[in-house]
């Protein structure tokens, strides 16, 4: 059987070293060797000796979602074996996170990661009720963060003299050490008129980055989330 749909770039190739790797630019594979730790539903395939366990929904067991709070599940998969993740063919990308770094990410951004990650639920300072990151997951520690993004992904450096305002249904994540707060870009006026829908933007200032998506929280993707 010939086709373009058994290119190379397609097949996949056993696993020569443990851990995650890029399947390619909208799945992660993870080659088990213990432990580790995924978004509950994400898993597109596996093959070896895996199990599945549902991690508790206490508060120590799940990711606290942007926008609405509401708990994202995460499975443990332990054994010895490869599976692959993915989520709606969004796109990829894997983060090394080293001793002594601490990233900040939304919950709805999470694929997977490695047991030796430590996350703790935040609450987002000076974003209140009506702040759509009021909760993201703080990861420490070291090992491999897999991290899922609608459409590429923009970095944009922080600075204390460039501070930077983001849409919080647009915002991934940012570094762990910049302090933020919320910012309304519109008069009382001016919203009472209808406004422009960009009312409240969270503020991040001092030294680092944020990460946007190039499209805002729709309320369909927000239910399905």
């Amino acid at each position: 059987m010939k086709s373009d749909l058994f290119s190379t770039e397609n097949m996949a190739q056993q696993a020569t070293v443990p851990g995650m790797t890029l399947q390619n630019a909208k799945s992660i594979k993870y080659a088990v060797n213990g432990e580790m730790h995924a978004r509950q539903g994400s898993m597109i395939a596996f093959r070896g000796n895996l199990q599945f366990e549902r991690k508790g929904q206490g508060i120590g067991g799940m990711l606290k979602r942007a926008v609405t709070g509401e708990g994202l599940p995460l499975m443990a998969v332990r054994g010895q074996g490869e599976a692959w993740f993915a989520h709606e063919a969004a796109n990829c990308f894997i983060v090394d996170i080293e001793q002594g770094d601490a990233l900040t990410i939304n919950g709805r951004n999470v694929l997977c990661f490695d047991a030796t990650l430590s996350y703790e639920i935040k609450t987002v300072k000076g974003a209140g009720m009506t702040g759509g990151g009021l909760f993201n997951s703080l990861f420490t520690g070291y090992g491999k963060l897999g991290v899922i993004c609608d459409g590429s992904p923009i970095v944009i450096p922080v600075s204390h003299q460039q501070p930077v305002f983001v849409d919080t249904d647009a915002v991934v994540g940012w570094s762990a050490q910049l302090h933020t707060s919320l910012h309304r870009s519109q008069s009382v006026g001016s919203m009472i008129r209808g406004g422009s829908g960009e009312a409240v933007q969270l503020k991040l200032e001092g030294e680092g980055f944020v990460i946007v998506r190039p499209s805002e929280l729709t309320p369909q993707k927000a239910s399905q989330n």
